[in-house]
């Protein structure tokens, strides 16, 4: 589960087509692998509470056993017994025999409290934010975090909701398809964003999917792209300086198309440029297709102000999507979001050189951490004068509570989007 670092919502449906699993094999498969990772935290503390013992004195794969156990246990309606001896045979083909007999006792033990009786013993004596971390399955620093951006009543709910799986959320490329072709084939319209529809199934179902008018996208990430064009530019190129793995450069495509604009598609990985490229590929069938490079975009390949609009839309560590990627939460740490500090700097201070006079630059990230976010603003405003802040709330009006003073942030619990972050920048002068 954890031994090659592989996410799982990008492993899993591989898998499942590979073993052939449909309906509800495959949504006992899914749930089983996402929520064992989603809960791995707290289950790394029943298991060695069960077992008398710390999590150290485990193999890597047995303890993987038994949180695969303790999940079907503790919060699935898997019956213990059945749970316990499928973890016990699972361990006898995948590790050996030697280790059945610790994987029966552990999990016998564990079966012997509620989900709920192990939380209660587990929080006694501890403080608010550990008894929060531990009762939604976060680690401390993003209950922190969360706490210092929302307000007190609705941090939970924020961490409960990213323990919901997400929707599937559709994007129709813009000029190649229409939301009411997607409402013909059964889906239903998104909320907020006019290119989007929500979708039960597989994508690759839909006609419109396979031929590439249609990609799978997160609401949230439609909207923060989407508000890139609103303000007012002169028609030119547009840049997408961080377009992998492509979703936010096929719409940027059609909309610039609108504006007679043409999009610049750059990213620093030839694997990720080649995902932009079968992103957008069916505009390139109709000789549309956008201009695409590998740079790194710290160090551009173009000539400054070349552009009248720029999307930033900068690595970062994916907290706004623990929906989709729930593991994120416990291989990631505050030095991850440190380190990945200064290359956001960087990167917001090439996009804004990149922009000519009077254009416009989008940073996004998909997190709600302040060092991502806003702090990464506020230091690049602090030593730059030649931008300006649009503020947000301006450009998306139909999505309410979104506004983070001047900037925009999504949330699931309030928007049902990914947790994305962004702020609008005009430049003021060459």
């Amino acid at each position: 589960m954890n031994a090659q670092g592989a996410y799982a919502n990008l492993i899993l449906p591989a898998l499942l087509r590979e073993r052939r699993l449909t309906g509800r094999d495959a949504a006992f498969a899914t749930e089983l692998l996402a929520g064992t990772c989603r809960w791995q935290g707290s289950y790394d503390m029943i298991i060695p509470a069960a077992a008398g013992r710390p999590l150290t004195e485990f193999q890597p794969a047995v303890l993987d056993l038994l949180r695969l156990g303790a999940h079907q246990i503790l919060s699935m309606r898997v019956p213990a017994p059945a749970a316990v001896a499928a973890s016990v045979d699972l361990a006898a083909t995948t590790v050996g025999e030697r280790v059945t007999g610790l994987t029966n006792a552990v999990l016998r033990r564990v079966a012997e409290r509620s989900l709920d009786d192990w939380l209660s013993q587990l929080s006694e004596g501890r403080g608010d934010h550990d008894r929060l971390a531990l009762r939604t399955a976060h680690p401390r620093w993003i209950v922190d975090a969360y706490a210092e951006l929302l307000p007190a009543a609705e941090v939970e709910e924020a961490l409960v909701a990213n323990n919901r799986s997400a929707d599937i959320c559709l994007a129709i490329r813009p000029g190649l398809a229409d939301v009411s072709d997607l409402l013909r084939a059964g889906a239903k319209p998104s909320p907020y964003s006019p290119f989007g529809a929500c979708w039960r199934g597989d994508p690759a179902d839909l006609e419109l999917v396979r031929a590439g008018r249609v990609g799978v996208q997160d609401e949230g990430s439609q909207l923060v792209t989407w508000a890139l064009t609103k303000p007012a530019a002169r028609p030119g190129w547009w840049l997408d300086l961080c377009a992998g793995p492509g979703g936010k450069s096929a719409l940027l495509a059609g909309l610039s198309r609108l504006d007679d604009s043409r999009l610049l598609a750059s990213d620093v990985a030839p694997h990720r440029a080649n995902l932009v490229a079968a992103a957008v590929r069916a505009y390139a069938e109709q000789g549309a297709r956008p201009a695409m490079v590998v740079a790194d975009g710290t160090r551009p390949a173009w000539r400054a102000g070349s552009f009248t609009r720029v999307l930033a839309d900068v690595p970062c560590s994916g907290l706004g999507a623990l929906r989709r990627r729930p593991e994120s939460r416990w291989r990631r740490g505050p030095a991850d979001v440190e380190q990945l500090h200064a290359l956001q700097l960087a990167l917001l201070s090439a996009a804004i050189d990149s922009v000519a006079a009077g254009g416009i630059v989008g940073y996004v990230t998909c997190s709600p951490h302040r060092r991502e976010t806003s702090d990464v603003l506020q230091e690049t405003l602090a030593v730059r004068a030649d931008v300006e802040v649009i503020p947000a709330a301006h450009l998306l009006p139909e999505v309410p509570d979104a506004a983070l003073g001047p900037y925009l942030q999504l949330w699931p619990h309030r928007h049902g989007t990914d947790a994305m972050f962004a702020g609008y920048l005009r430049k003021t002068r060459a």
